[in-house]
């Protein structure tokens, strides 16, 4: 099984690529890919498996969450929150995002981001957020009654805040679930855009302000970030900052995007960040309802 030969070695590796390169679809499906890199990567995603998360999906009960779209700004992956022995349990409500990846120009892998309008509630941004940078988030939102599975609600919603074709868009895998702020159940889903210039973003103006992409792998690196200590419930964990400037605009991408994205730049490069993350293992409040949020 070439995977199994495969293993163990670097993902952008020359064997890997020249190696993956002598097919030109997914698992022998319709999916293509035009570059070594792009398909290398894709074949990678195919086989990830996320941990599974820690809630009884039949024991719990619903919580609902006020804003329609995802832009929390503080989360951590569901997997490493823990529900109090004493607490009740709850079914959070389920929303997705899309983890949009192409190859630049220079050969590097980025990511599409948003900067979000300022019609939109923002929850705990205005709170936190430095004066005159406005947050940066992923596409997404919560799932419909008429989606079929995260894949399609991540897709759906970039193409109604960004324009962009599900069409042009291989989902390749999703990453285990984060918690928002305000308890929202986050999938991130990481789809391929092959070709990055058959896509011409239309951002929808009641929704997003500026369409742009940065590197995916700054969120591994020890660079242009910064950190702030945070406590809820008596555990402290670390809210993470990252700066990007490109054509003299500022972008600040933080909380909730910063968590995902640390993650999935993990797993796309196959080795953990450079920095220390500090994830507590939250334990829920004794009462759960809509008005819960971390802090």
């Amino acid at each position: 099984m070439i995977f199994s030969i495969l293993k163990g070695l670097p993902l952008f590796s020359p064997l890997f690529v020249n190696v993956m390169a002598s097919s030109t679809s997914l698992n022998g499906g319709s999916l293509t890919f035009s570059s070594r890199r792009l398909l290398a990567l894709a074949q990678q995603l195919h086989h990830y498996k996320p941990p599974p998360c820690s809630l009884d999906d039949n024991e719990e009960q619903f919580i609902e969450e006020a804003a329609g779209k995802v832009v929390s700004q503080v989360g951590f992956q569901e997997s490493v929150t823990q529900v109090a022995q004493n607490s009740e349990k709850f079914r959070p409500k389920r929303a997705a995002v899309l983890i949009c990846l192409f190859e630049g120009d220079a050969g590097d892998l980025r990511v599409i981001l948003t900067k979000r309008s300022s019609r939109l509630s923002t929850h705990s941004v205005r709170k936190f957020k430095p004066k005159n940078i406005k947050g940066s988030f992923l596409p997404g939102g919560k799932a419909e009654e008429g989606d079929k599975d995260d894949g399609e609600t991540a897709t759906r919603e970039a193409k109604e805040e960004i324009g962009l074709d599900p069409s042009l868009v291989n989902v390749v895998t999703v990453l285990e679930p984060f918690l928002s702020k305000h308890l929202l159940r986050v999938v991130p889903v990481i789809g391929i855009l092959n070709d990055k210039k058959a896509f011409k973003p239309t951002p929808n103006p009641a929704e997003v302000d500026a369409v742009f992409d940065v590197p995916l792998e700054m969120f591994i690196k020890d660079e242009n970030r910064s950190v702030e200590e945070r406590e809820w419930m008596g555990e402290k964990y670390l809210l993470h900052f990252f700066d990007y400037e490109i054509e003299d605009k500022k972008y600040l991408i933080w909380g909730l995007t910063a968590g995902i994205l640390i993650r999935a730049a993990s797993v796309v490069y196959q080795r953990p960040p450079a920095f220390l993350e500090q994830s507590p293992k939250f334990k829920f409040p004794g009462v759960v309802d809509r008005n819960t949020v971390m802090r």
